[in-house]
């Protein structure tokens, strides 16, 4: 479909043109996030954390750079480095360090309610399949690349998490402790580890990076989705993406940091663990060793096998625990509903706000102390997200009667002013499938 607003790239410099006969890049761009970039004109604002996860990946590679010039990675000087040298005596030091530890914990936020989206609205429907498991691996990455961040600052958390985020691998017969030795370089976190951990920490963000490209890469094929999940039908159904939303991406990422900027100044270690400002000590274990919080809900699951069954406990919690992200990458084939946006799926809404509630009650048990209740509230909690996704969603999708849909993504944003002006029998809400929407 040809769009009349859609100019072609037309640079008027002459070395903007030199350059685009030779390199390309600036009419990639313009046609990637410019104006030749249509948009369906009815997202809301919950389309607006994708670019806020670029402006936090950013973020991050920024303030982890300039950290690494002054970081010492060695077990002797690690501790000192973070909590001495660089809060005290670099320019500048505690900003970067703050912004760079508070910054991990809200590109999490960004990315989850991110994925939250896309799972309301069938982000993971064809044709955007890929797209939907390309995010996925992007927050795989963030996982492993924030687990060993954790351990860089070498106290008492640091230490102990490395100890038992390692100690999985070990509930794996026969493979399993060699692997966690060879991760770990020895027997116990230590000087290796450390190295280890530092070296992958700084690489893995621009692998990041890249498979972020390849992400928006996939997406550019079929199109932006939207919250109607209906096809771009005609040119009125669409805006060009700027200036109409790089304004409204604009305005709400300067609200989103200035979220950001109060907890980085004001309460920058109320989303840490104050163990983690003691130096580890491989003698003494915390009495609650717990992970950053956007790993509680995984934890949780992790310590809902508390009895051997033809597997160890271990072993299940750990297979529960990796089960429970690999399984999104079958969303697409669990899902089988003809409607993808969950506006128009009156049963699928109601268990997303139950599932929403589960995860929740995961991150308070995960986080939480060991006790009676808040081992069976996990359990309850671990089954009912399995059962969501293996049994509810196969059973909804298959049984559910959706609403009617709009016919056009115009009629849905002018609420039936587009239904009016349009020939009789043409204009009303009727029932059927999606194709490329998402």
């Amino acid at each position: 479909m040809s769009f009349s607003w859609a100019k072609p790239y037309e640079p008027k410099h002459p070395f903007m043109r030199w350059l685009d006969d030779r390199l390309p890049l600036p009419r990639i761009v313009y046609h990637a996030t410019g104006p030749g970039y249509p948009v369906p004109r009815n997202l809301n604002l919950w389309w607006n954390f994708g670019v806020l996860a670029g402006i936090f990946l950013t973020i991050q590679i920024i303030t982890g750079i300039v950290l690494a010039m002054h970081f010492y990675a060695t077990a002797d000087g690690a501790f000192n480095s973070v909590n001495q040298l660089i809060m005290r005596d670099v320019n500048a030091g505690w900003l970067l360090r703050y912004a760079h530890m508070n910054g991990a914990s809200f590109f999490f936020i960004v990315v989850y309610v991110h994925i939250f989206r896309g799972l309301f609205y069938g982000s993971y429907k064809a044709p955007r399949e890929l797209v939907w498991m390309l995010g996925l691996v992007i927050y795989l990455l963030m996982m492993a690349t924030a687990f060993m961040g954790y351990v860089l600052p070498w106290g008492q958390m640091s230490y102990w998490g490395a100890q038992v985020i390692t100690g999985f691998f070990s509930a794996f017969p026969l493979v399993g402790e060699p692997i966690r030795v060879w991760l770990l370089g020895g027997y116990a976190p230590d000087q290796a580890a450390l190295t280890r951990f530092f070296s992958l920490h700084y690489l893995l963000p621009f692998v990041i990076a890249a498979v972020v490209i390849l992400h928006i890469w996939a997406l550019h094929i079929p199109g932006s989705g939207n919250p109607t999940g209906v096809d771009v039908k005609e040119e009125k159904d669409t805006l060009p993406f700027h200036p109409f939303y790089t304004a409204k991406d604009g305005w709400f990422a300067g609200a989103f940091l200035t979220l950001y900027a109060i907890v980085t100044f004001y309460a920058p270690n109320y989303l840490g663990h104050a163990d983690n400002y003691i130096p580890a000590n491989a003698l003494s274990t915390p009495a609650h060793i717990v992970p950053e919080w956007y790993f509680w809900p995984f934890y949780a699951i992790l310590r809902s096998f508390t009895a051997d069954f033809i597997l160890p406990a271990k072993l299940w919690g750990v297979l529960a625990m990796f089960t429970s992200i690999l399984l999104l990458f079958f969303l697409p084939w669990l899902d089988k509903s003809p409607v993808r946006s969950g506006s128009y799926r009156p049963v699928f809404k109601r268990f997303f706000l139950l599932l929403i509630v589960d995860v929740i009650v995961l991150g308070y048990v995960g986080g939480a102390e060991i006790n009676p209740f808040n081992i069976a509230l996990g359990q309850i909690a671990a089954a009912y997200y399995f059962l969501h996704f293996l049994v509810i969603l196969p059973i909804v999708s298959a049984f559910e009667t959706p609403d009617p849909l709009p016919n056009s993504i115009s009629e849905s944003v002018l609420h039936g002013e587009a239904a009016e002006a349009a020939p009789a029998g043409q204009g009303k809400p009727r029932r059927g499938s999606v194709a490329t929407a998402g």
